[in-house]
């Protein structure tokens, strides 16, 4: 679709803005309608489809939502789910923007908007919506290069294009070996805090101990081995950026302290009673499923929601698609240079094997598996025989394989019924012997 084919529907209790949006973008779109009242919403996507809406965020309504435009946009979602939102809002809310793009919403612009970049939005998602072949794109960073061309992956850079340049804390979930470390560096590298320290902490190896001499500091004295002041990674991260890796395996009790100086913004080192403020952007990263870190036993809710502004989920190598045999190039590439090899061509074989491996360790174990080949290969063709998988990925893929509980059959039987179905509701409850109420309920359970 071309923009001048759009038909866009602007909301806004502001009669200039209004005026404003329907003059700059009437001569570019097809059609522009106005309204002061979101409460026509229904009626209006009853009557007409609209490709674009753009959303005030705060309107002088009666719904006691504590924000008004994340109320109408997951309306607007629900009404036509493939219209993009583009909402307005004030520089004070931005951490409200950044969480309505976990609600839906295409992209968000801040008051008072320059033209030029509301027109440049939506070319830029009418270029996304399009079926074109996009080239590649390569985020790099200090820490190395993000490289995609997967519809999984451009939704990755898309959101983290948005996300970096603002202060809002970050979770980024995903399983071993996606390279969550690398997208953290790239929120940093891309965001306003750049010029400023990045310190990446393995929280989940910390034990009860170190805990917290290590992240808030200590003073000489503090305990027998504190020969000296030391500051803690805080205040080393302090005007940047800290990153703080498997902070789904800390304790509860860890997850208390943490919280207190994420809400106070100021860390106390061992054997101090001065506390010391801090200015840091925070990301965090685990590799379990954020269902599990809402399980209460095991992981704070109230930390949670402090940690988790917006989320950002690294797809594994094996939904990527495509992008198997451009990071295949690319690895291939830097392993010939770094051992002096001459430039390999890939057999079909090779590829066939590749393909048909699902890489539990992701793109680590395909790291390091083609690190392997082109060590060992005495020639310059790299056939199956070169590729070899690390038994230590095999023996937890089926160590995985091995959950017999009940919750992880009937989870497994609902998505197997449902995708042959193809996501046919009353069929699969049919086929599964519930009723369709029974199946959505299962669906929720399992955030299936």
């Amino acid at each position: 679709m071309r923009v001048k084919d759009l038909k866009i529907l602007v909301l806004d209790d502001d009669s200039d803005v209004l005026i404003a949006l329907r003059l700059l973008l009437k001569s570019k779109v097809k059609e522009v309608v106005v309204e002061k009242k979101p409460s026509n919403i229904v009626s209006l996507f009853e009557k007409n489809s609209f490709d674009i809406v753009i959303l005030d965020m705060n309107f002088n309504g009666l719904i006691n939502t504590g924000n008004e435009g994340i109320y109408w946009l997951k309306k607007i979602k629900q009404l036509s789910p493939n219209t993009d939102v583009i909402l307005i809002t004030a520089y004070g809310d931005i951490d409200l923007a950044v969480k309505s793009l976990k609600e839906g919403a295409s992209d968000f612009i801040i008051k008072p908007w320059e033209n030029d970049r509301i027109v440049q939005t939506i070319q830029e998602l009418t270029q996304k919506k399009g079926k074109q072949k996009l080239a590649l794109k390569t985020l790099t960073t200090n820490a190395g290069e993000i490289i995609g061309e997967s519809t999984v992956m451009k939704d990755v850079f898309y959101k983290l294009e948005k996300i970096a340049p603002t202060d809002a804390n970050v979770l980024i979930l995903g399983e071993n070996g996606t390279g969550k470390d690398l997208i953290a560096k790239a929120i940093h590298d891309n965001s306003l805090r750049k010029d400023m320290p990045f310190v990446k902490v393995d929280v989940g190896a910390l034990t009860e101990s170190l805990f917290e001499s290590e992240l808030f500091g200590y003073k000489k004295g503090a305990f027998t081995d504190a020969r000296e002041d030391r500051k803690g990674r805080f205040e080393i991260a302090s005007g940047g950026t800290l990153f703080l890796d498997e902070i789904g395996n800390i304790s509860l009790q860890q997850q208390a302290r943490l919280l207190t100086v994420l809400q106070n913004r100021q860390i106390t080192p061992l054997g101090s009673n001065e506390a010391k403020a801090v200015d840091i952007r925070l990301i965090c990263a685990t590799n379990l499923e954020l269902e599990v870190l809402a399980d209460e036993n095991r992981f704070r809710k109230d930390l949670i929601y402090r940690i988790n502004t917006v989320e950002l989920n690294i797809p594994p190598l094996r939904d990527r698609g495509s992008d198997l045999k451009l990071l295949t190039n690319h690895f291939i590439g830097i392993y010939a240079d770094k051992y002096i090899k001459d430039t390999f061509t890939l057999a079909t074989s090779f590829i066939d094997k590749l393909k048909a491996y699902k890489f539990p360790g992701n793109v680590r174990e395909l790291q390091y598996a083609l690190e392997r080949a082109v060590i060992m290969t005495e020639g310059t063709i790299l056939t199956a025989e070169d590729l070899m998988f690390s038994p230590i990925e095999k023996f937890h893929n089926t160590a995985t394989d091995s959950d017999l509980t009940l919750e992880t059959i009937e989870k497994k039987t609902i998505l197997k019924v449902v995708e042959k179905n193809n996501g046919n509701i009353s069929r699969s409850a049919k086929e599964l012997g519930i009723t369709r109420t029974a199946l959505y309920r299962r669906l929720n359970k399992y955030g299936l």
